[in-house]
């Protein structure tokens, strides 16, 4: 008989589901009309009745499943009040029949940790700029990114009535990503993607140094790295704080998993261990290939002012 799949996949294959939950969630509290909007620390920083819910059914739900696991979620919430129609229990069976990295067999439960972006973009699904929209979970083990799931709710939004709705990216360091077509940009093109509503002097005088052919503003950390692996933007540049380690984790290990790399601006990995502080203080620089040509070009006034 087959012997039954590692933790690392179970838990994977359960994100997958969960996630794909989520989006229906986030897709029916906006049909439903009312956002239930809070500003957190201020009017780009908000939350809504969506990243409420989503937090509790994934949170719930996963640590249901695999109780011994850390997870850590973006919002503030109570966690004894989630109701039965909020759990997913589902697990992604084409997820389940794929062999685990040989690296990743013998990992424990206890030894995980989850990093929960709800719903990443809130601005932006405000604004009814829905596909920049994305589910994040990230799964770490050893301080490191090694598999993660993002799903944006809205992909294909607006293609019309019979198109499919949604969908689910998700990898593993060691065996790859799926569930999207990855794209090189145009070889020689220097296009940035950088932040929609976070911007700043140091934000542009960074992207100003790079020379770029082409700047993509738009919100959402897994939405920017979309648009690497799907080759529309040769290098994502954030040189500010305010972008936290749920918004990197999932879209950290699904980058690595195709061979590109993530950084803080200064070039220091992010860790993602439960005691390590949430803030990617040192700001983002993540590419699909040629990081060292938009690493060696980061102004060193730049990095001074941004402290990891």
């Amino acid at each position: 008989s087959m012997a039954s799949p590692a933790l690392l996949m179970r838990v994977v294959a359960s994100a997958y589901s969960v996630a794909e939950k989520a989006a229906t969630i986030v897709r029916n509290v906006m049909s439903a009309g009312d956002l239930g909007i809070v500003e957190k620390a201020g009017p780009n920083d908000l939350q809504t009745k969506a990243d409420r819910l989503v937090q509790m059914s994934i949170c719930a739900s996963l640590a249901r499943k695999f109780p011994k696991m850390t997870i850590i979620g973006e919002e503030e919430l109570p966690t004894d009040d989630v109701t039965e129609d909020l759990i997913e229990d589902g697990q992604c069976e084409e997820i389940l029949k794929k062999p685990c990295p040989a690296q990743y067999t013998g990992i424990k439960e206890e030894e995980l940790v989850i990093w929960v972006d709800p719903l990443d973009g809130t601005k932006e699904y405000t604004e009814g700029l829905l596909d920049h929209v994305t589910v994040l979970i990230g799964i770490a083990y050893g301080g490191k990114a090694i598999a993660g799931v993002i799903n944006q709710p809205y992909y294909n939004y607006e293609a019309g009535a019979n198109a499919v709705l949604g969908r689910t990216i998700w990898g593993v360091l060691g065996m790859g990503a799926f569930g999207f077509q990855l794209t090189e940009a145009p070889a020689g093109k220097h296009i940035v993607v950088t932040t929609r509503s976070h911007s700043s002097a140091l934000v542009n005088e960074c992207i100003a140094a790079l020379n770029p052919d082409h700047v993509i503003r738009v919100g959402g950390a897994g939405n920017k790295i979309i648009q690497l692996i799907e080759g529309k933007a040769s290098a994502y540049v954030f040189a500010s704080p305010g972008c936290k380690k749920w918004d990197t984790c999932a879209p950290e290990a699904i980058l690595h998993a195709v061979g590109g790399k993530i950084t803080d601006i200064c070039g220091n990995s992010f860790q993602y261990n439960k005691e390590v502080k949430h803030m990617n203080s040192a700001g983002v620089l993540a590419t699909l290939r040629n990081y060292d040509y938009y690493a060696s070009r980061i102004p060193n006034t730049v990095k001074e002012s941004l402290v990891p």
